[in-house]
């Protein structure tokens, strides 16, 4: 990762269209052929099938809602000195956002990155996505469309990162970089943080479902499933304080196992990092899920608000029995990039904060001056700053 990314500070577009060449297996002729044409997307979006572009649009306008609910407004107030003091609030000028595209088609990705985005005021969003053989899935730059992309390119992996964080000839600079992506992506995250800003360094997918043994067997079995298919890192993790249930669910995976289309990486995903925890009470199940601060809790339990206020590391909650994760991922409301690998204890989901600046504002009066510059002048002395103190006595005169 950090060969690609100084290959591509240094040789921009040159390096970008070799890359293509060597690991998607897209024979890129020019710098120009990594952008795909506003024409392509907007073609993709008018012949895409009717249902899935109704799908789509719901999903948007679902995440759309829930993201206006979080914008954080500008405010300042008088101390009553007459000093003016607040908070200005401005979007970010610039985001970049990644979108999966190695193994699948990711357009639910796109609506939970750049909806926050335009919903928070961002002037311009610039997405990467891989293009295995140069192709960039339809329904993908169709979800580009509704959600206000304004550039997208063919690009992935590390280079994609490097690219959007220092720019090219061909490809802008970015303020921030969001969105999921593989252990590559993270990394050049990683090493890229600082010069722009991301938002999480997310790993594999991951969820906990605690139940309890009125829950349909099928329903879980699926829910880890559901996650378990994303990769063969992905985790999923039951927990129930019942082993008859437990024995239940899992007579219900080996009959539904079957009838999967990716039954490899599940069976993969299951063997190395899957678990079924036997506990004593789901108050005990509780506790190890904070634990464990997974990415997704399922809560498919018969009370599940009786459990909520115990809940202090997850990245989404889904309470009861018809919450199921899967609705979450695709148009529920709140976007799916969550905090994984535990980071739940510390982060929180992506939202339009994210896309957000805060900056203080201080307006001070003459007579608000002069009474805070003797404070401020004792306190800079104690700390041996004799220029901060001189600054604060003369606005105290």
């Amino acid at each position: 990762v950090s060969e690609i990314i100084a290959r591509v500070r240094e040789a921009g577009d040159t390096a970008l269209i070799e890359l293509a060449t060597s690991l998607d297996k897209f024979t890129c002729e020019k710098p120009g052929d990594l952008e795909v044409p506003r024409t392509e997307i907007e073609s993709a979006s008018a012949h895409l099938d009717q249902s899935v572009r109704r799908a789509l649009g719901l999903a948007a306008e679902r995440v759309r809602s829930f993201h206006q609910r979080q914008l954080e407004q500008s405010w300042q107030y008088d101390d009553g000195d007459g000093n003016c003091l607040g908070q200005r609030v401005t979007p970010i000028e610039r985001v970049g956002i990644y979108v999966p595209g190695g193994k699948a088609a990711y357009p639910s990705s796109v609506l939970m990155n750049a909806i926050p985005a335009n919903v928070a005021g961002v002037g311009e969003v610039i997405m990467a996505v891989p293009a295995p053989g140069g192709e960039v899935s339809s329904v993908v730059l169709a979800a580009a469309e509704l959600a206000g992309v304004s550039r997208v390119f063919r690009i992935g992996g590390a280079q994609a990162i490097a690219a959007l964080c220092f720019g090219t000839e061909t490809i802008p600079a970015v303020d921030k970089i969001v969105g999921p992506g593989n252990v590559y992506v993270a990394a050049a995250k990683q090493q890229v943080y600082g010069q722009v800003g991301v938002d999480m360094m997310a790993g594999p997918s991951e969820v906990v479902v605690l139940c309890d043994d009125r829950a349909e067997p099928d329903w879980v079995a699926m829910d880890l499933f559901a996650q378990a298919e994303h990769d063969e890192l992905a985790q999923a993790i039951l927990i129930c304080p019942s082993q008859t249930q437990i024995n239940r669910i899992r007579g219900s995976m080996e009959s539904l196992i079957g009838t999967l289309s990716r039954p490899d990486i599940v069976k993969a995903s299951l063997a190395k990092h899957g678990a079924s925890i036997l506990v004593n009470s789901l108050q005990e199940g509780v506790e190890i899920a904070n634990r464990i601060a997974p990415e997704h809790l399922q809560l498919m339990v018969e009370q599940p608000d009786a459990l909520l206020s115990d809940i202090r590391h997850a990245g989404a909650i889904f309470c009861g029995y018809f919450s199921a994760e899967a609705l979450g991922d695709y148009c529920v409301g709140p976007s799916h990039v969550l905090p994984t690998a535990g980071t739940a204890r510390f982060s929180s989901p992506l939202g339009t904060h994210d896309f957000q600046k805060r900056s203080s504002l201080v307006m001070c009066s003459k007579h608000g001056a002069q009474r805070l510059a003797g404070v401020a002048s004792k306190l800079a002395r104690a700390e041996g700053l004799d220029a901060h103190a001189k600054a604060a006595d003369y606005r105290g005169r």
